[in-house]
């Protein structure tokens, strides 16, 4: 551990740190932003050989003396910052005193799905938020992997980190650069895809038919548009979630989680 506390926010040191809130200073660095204490808890406890550094304040807040055991058992650099600096390097308005920069990975999208049973193709996910949730849901199921399909989120953007609360370091998460390269990995892998998708067959058709009990990956589609008639015929079959009230329809990430759970629970049946 640096003695010396860090105090000037307008360091290149701390500009470079705040420019991974971009993605093409992600790309071009090779690095991440993970803020807030619960997301760099889980990554120094489950990949911490990702882990560049580790910027907190020095205070007393609970998470403080956790934090400082689990980067000093992963042998991991931490550096002491004012919160004017944390504040400058953070993505968001509010930090919560601690910054971890760590090590983008890439995954090959065949080597993550082998042997899967539960997956969850994002295909032009957009949103942060959604893109975030469905990942913690996938991962609250017990799924083997997560694939970023075509022109979907940056599972990297600063906002997908902390909406998944670590479960990006729980599980695999692979890129592929369109959803016929996840689709077809998919199917070579042996999973059954399916489509969540409102024209598609009732769920409890699939339930019924033992379908869901098998190794399944679910192709979830933009917020908005959903799924083109040429992204379903890639996939080859659609589920539809029945609506039993009135409400007009579920958001993606509602949806992704009722239908990853559903599969979760066939299969453990």
């Amino acid at each position: 551990m640096n003695d010396e506390i860090l105090s000037n926010p307008k360091s290149e040191r701390v500009r470079r740190i705040s420019s991974l809130a971009r993605k093409k200073d992600r790309q071009a660095h090779g690095r991440f932003l993970v803020e807030g204490p619960q997301s760099v808890r889980e990554l120094l406890a489950y990949r911490a050989e990702l882990v560049e550094t580790v910027y907190t304040t020095l205070g007393t807040e609970p998470w403080q003396r956790e934090i400082d055991r689990l980067a000093s058992d992963a042998g991991v650099r931490i550096e002491r910052a004012t919160p004017e600096v944390i504040a400058a390097m953070a993505e968001t308005v509010h930090p919560q005193g601690v910054i971890a920069v760590a090590r983008m990975w890439e995954a090959d999208v065949a080597e993550v799905l082998a042997g899967a049973r539960l997956v969850a193709i994002l295909h032009e996910i957009r949103d942060p938020g959604n893109a975030g949730t469905v990942l913690r849901a996938a991962d609250a199921a017990g799924a083997d992997a997560v694939i970023f399909a075509g022109a979907s989120i940056d599972p990297f953007h600063p906002k997908v980190v902390r909406s998944t609360t670590g479960s990006l370091f729980h599980l695999p998460v692979a890129v592929a650069e369109s959803l016929e390269t996840a689709v077809d990995a998919a199917q070579r892998a042996g999973l059954v895809t399916l489509a969540a998708d409102v024209r598609g067959a009732d769920l409890l058709e699939a339930r019924a038919e033992g379908t869901l009990a098998g190794p399944v990956a679910w192709v979830f589609g933009n917020e908005a548009r959903g799924l083109t008639e040429e992204d379903r015929a890639l996939v080859g079959r659609s589920i539809k979630l029945p609506i039993y009230g009135a409400a007009e329809s579920l958001n993606l990430a509602t949806a992704a989680s009722v239908l990853l759970y559903e599969t979760a629970f066939a299969q453990r049946a």
